[in-house]
């Protein structure tokens, strides 16, 4: 391994691993670059207080901890993760990506044992940073974020479900109500099907909408909806009966939905507490156009900004930097390289739309931005302008979060 100034730097020992479900294939090498142990750890208390003596050993013998590295394997490799940065010991974990550009021109055979051997190999030639390990703040807002993802998309397909039995038992509910509000998902617990309607009176039917939406819903509005619900009713035709078990099932998909949503409510309250004293989320929340929910999953999904050197590093953390290519005469038009962070891509994506959207309430010079790219003589098309956007919104947070100073519109033209 190469040291700053151009010298080689000499490292003792290098400790791999090929991680898999439960264990790992360990390889030790020396200064010689000479394997001195292979062998299996499983990852168990035992096995991991017998490594923790392996590595005490080696570093009392040379003086100096051994160099460790391993390939990330998704949730397998958490449980060594957990043991290095309990036991305080600086580790290179390498994405699959990286890993394989380094070792393939070595490799003649895929084996767990052949894996370990070349990640040590290769480790005395490849200037390896080690991984920056997290405070378990950003940790847990991940863990949540990606909580809040999941039940984002459990929703999505509950509502392709609703949507498909309504179409059969009553397609008129989705154009008197929208479809992702509570009042929707009330009425469809209360009236999958028109018969049912028609089997109360009008009076009784605004009753039950007030009495069952737990946001303020005034009488009068109730009584609106009711008597809408009704004529649509009397013009509905539905495929099937009231006494189809399907109608059952949509209820039970309407109330599974307002579950999900109320929890998700619940993990941004639980986010915003967690965050409410930490730089990031005062600088984020001055930003026009971002609210609590975007706030705090901004942080999730981007972890501590501090750690990237370059808004440039950032961006390709998110997968915006641009991708070029260029053979001969041929050369391809610059496009994103979607290989960083697609969560974050989604929320800052939509975060701009936002701004868009309340452009008339709020002074924003993303906005601007977007407009000055929509306007040129080459005019850009809608998705390239936001991310452009996204790109001068990610170079003004890194420079705001780093500095702890928060947006203003008109100090904005001085760090973007």
């Amino acid at each position: 391994m190469i040291g700053k100034k151009g010298e080689e730097k000499m490292i003792k020992h290098v400790v791999a691993f090929d991680v898999s479900m439960g264990k790992s294939t360990m390889v030790i090498y020396n200064r010689y670059r000479q394997c001195e142990f292979e062998g299996e750890i499983l990852h168990n208390r035992p096995s991991f207080e017998q490594l923790h003596k392996t590595l005490e050993q080696l570093t009392k013998q040379d003086g100096q901890t051994p160099e460790i590295v391993f390939e990330a394997t998704g949730v397998y490799s958490k449980g060594l993760e957990k043991f290095l940065q309990d036991t305080h010991y600086t580790y290179c974990c390498l994405n699959p990506i990286q890993a394989n550009e380094e070792t393939k021109s070595m490799r003649r055979q895929k084996t767990d044992k052949a894996d370990a051997h070349k990640l040590a190999q290769t480790h005395f030639r490849n200037e390896r940073v080690p991984t920056y390990v997290e405070d378990d703040y950003y940790r847990q807002m991940r863990a949540w974020s990606r909580y809040y993802d999941e039940l984002d998309t459990e929703i999505n397909h509950l509502h392709n479900r609703m949507h498909a039995i309504l179409q059969l038992s009553f397609p008129e509910l989705e154009t008197l109500f929208s479809p992702r509000s509570a009042l929707f998902l009330n009425v469809v617990q209360l009236y999958p099907h028109p018969d049912e309607v028609l089997a109360h009176s009008k009076t009784v039917i605004r009753n039950r909408l007030k009495q069952n939406t737990r946001k303020n819903l005034s009488l009068k509005r109730a009584e609106e909806k009711g008597q809408s619900l009704l004529e649509a009713a009397k013009d509905s035709y539905p495929a099937i009966s009231n006494q189809d078990v399907r109608c059952d099932q949509v209820r039970d998909y309407a109330r599974r939905i307002a579950e999900l949503k109320e929890k998700k409510e619940q993990l941004i309250k639980q986010m915003v507490v967690l965050s409410e004293g930490k730089v990031e989320y005062q600088v984020l929340m001055s930003f026009p156009g971002i609210g609590e929910t975007t706030a705090v999953r901004i942080i999730g999904e981007l972890g501590d900004i501090r750690r990237f050197k370059t808004h440039k590093q950032l961006n390709a953390y998110v997968g915006i930097d641009v991708r070029v290519y260029q053979s001969g005469k041929y050369e391809m038009k610059d496009i994103i390289n979607r290989r960083g962070n697609r969560h974050l891509r989604k929320i800052l994506f939509f975060m701009v739309k936002t701004m868009i959207t309340l452009r008339q309430k709020t002074k924003n010079h993303f906005v601007e931005y977007y407009d000055k790219l929509k306007t040129q003589p080459q005019r850009k098309p809608h998705k390239v302008a936001c991310v452009a956007c996204m790109n001068k919104f990610l170079k003004v947070a890194f420079h705001l979060i780093t500095h702890g100073i928060t947006y203003d519109y008109e100090a904005a033209t001085n760090y973007s």
